[in-house]
């Protein structure tokens, strides 16, 4: 079997799998069943000043029979009392030395706050300290989660601050509600952060009862934004994850979170850059044992790959993953359907009529049964009648090897520019 250990910014921990700061780490004895269960690591649910929340909290969006797409939440950072929870944390961490312990923090913008509870945490012996910049509701309106992370000076300021007085890593936690996320990556390695971690939620409603007309979900007949996560953000987490793996300024390990539900996500995850990874709403929806599956899957895999490490991992699809000047404009691919395992529910045809490139026709042969081609010439490889087609494998892009040799959009401009300077605009426009 391969050897899962991770090591993110100097936080051992048995396996890449890690639960996120959430109500699933609220308390000592959550924590202790998650690691009793196989989770490698946990982050702790935000300490601060307690809070008061709401009830009610939670909503989630279903999509064609599928329960729990998307999970919102107008939940806050945790309603227990600080020494309460630094009690439960002393104790969980003597009972589980060998798991990665972190704590999530968020306090007002103020460089005495940071002291001092950097200080309180750490000497109940954590691994770690993971700084909330992400909270897109309730405590963005006091200055502190999202309201912080949207700033990049505020981001650097508080990294430094934290790093003042901490002993253990760092892990900065960034928000996705601003334009470029590697502007506040950028700016926690200014502030000295040991790592990142993203995304946190993003903003959102969840949805509108249309009888009631009361938002979902909603708080005696009043409803507000929360922060989105599940399955459904995992896309833009993975783009974001990225992002920042391939910037050079980013040069920090990264903790990877959103919309990860089993082993597969977390291998994209890795591919793209994350050193681990962090789950909350697959484990709200299934409970902690999920966690065996990941592990046997990643162990599974690892094998199949002959990988030693799940280390070896890290990374790999980055270089592949570019800005779109710099995609190939000669590659080409078609859509070839398989008319024997074909069911001709007509679906392709549609998309590609309706909404495509007209290029896919219904035929009839000797023995008057109806088949569906593409009419190869008028292709341009969307993938549209793939993605719609209801069975696996039978209609496949092809690959279509042609004369010309690779050129990208900024090659091509650079060429234009090369060949049209010192001339007039008519003749540029011409080239």
């Amino acid at each position: 079997m391969a050897d899962l250990r991770t090591n993110l910014a100097g936080i051992a921990s048995p396996n890449p799998f890690w639960l996120a700061s959430a109500p699933p780490t609220n308390t000592g004895y959550q924590v202790q069943r998650a690691f009793e269960a196989g989770w490698g690591g946990a982050v702790w649910k935000t300490l601060g000043d307690p809070i008061i929340n709401t009830s009610s909290r939670f909503a989630a969006v279903h999509f064609n029979g599928q329960r729990v797409a998307g999970f919102n939440n107008i939940e806050l950072i945790t309603d227990r009392p600080l020494e309460v929870n630094l009690k439960e944390i002393y104790e969980t961490k003597k009972r589980f030395p060998n798991h990665a312990l972190v704590v999530s923090l968020m306090v007002e913008p103020k460089r005495e706050k940071w002291h001092e509870i950097v200080k309180k945490v750490e000497a109940v012996g954590v691994d770690g300290l993971e700084l909330n910049f992400g909270c897109p509701h309730g405590m963005a309106e006091r200055g502190m989660g999202a309201a912080s992370g949207q700033q990049p000076d505020l981001v650097e300021a508080q990294t430094m601050w934290a790093k003042e007085a901490a002993q253990t890593p760092v892990i900065v936690k960034l928000t996705p509600n601003i334009t470029d996320i590697t502007s506040t990556a950028l700016a926690a390695v200014r502030g000295g952060a040991d790592a990142i971690s993203l995304i946190n939620t993003i903003n959102s409603l969840a949805g509108v009862d249309i009888d009631s007309w009361n938002t979902i979900p909603h708080v005696g007949g009043k409803g507000s934004h929360g922060g989105y996560c599940g399955p459904a953000v995992k896309p833009i987490a993975l783009h974001m994850v990225a992002d920042c793996a391939r910037n050079p300024g980013v040069n920090i390990p990264i903790s990877g979170i959103g919309g990860i539900s089993n082993w597969r996500d977390a291998v994209e995850f890795m591919l793209m850059g994350a050193t681990g990874v962090q789950v909350c709403t697959a484990a709200m929806h299934h409970g902690f044992r999920i966690v065996e599956d990941m592990i046997d899957g990643l162990n599974n895999y690892l094998d199949e790959k002959g990988l030693a490490s799940v280390s070896e991992l890290i990374g790999k699809s980055v270089p592949r993953y570019a800005d779109w000047g710099n995609l190939d404009l000669n590659y080409a691919v078609v859509a070839k359907i398989d008319t024997e395992t074909c069911i001709n529910c007509n679906k392709c045809h549609i998309a590609c009529e309706d909404t495509s490139h007209q290029c896919i026709e219904r035929h009839t042969d000797e023995q008057g049964k109806s088949f569906l081609q593409v009419r190869e010439e008028d292709c341009v490889g969307c993938n549209l009648c793939a993605i719609v087609c209801p069975v696996d494998g039978v209609i496949s892009m092809v690959e279509v090897k042609g004369t010309e040799e690779p050129m990208t959009w900024n090659e091509r401009q650079a060429a234009v520019a090369k060949l049209t300077e010192g001339k007039d605009a008519d003749k540029k426009e011409a080239v």
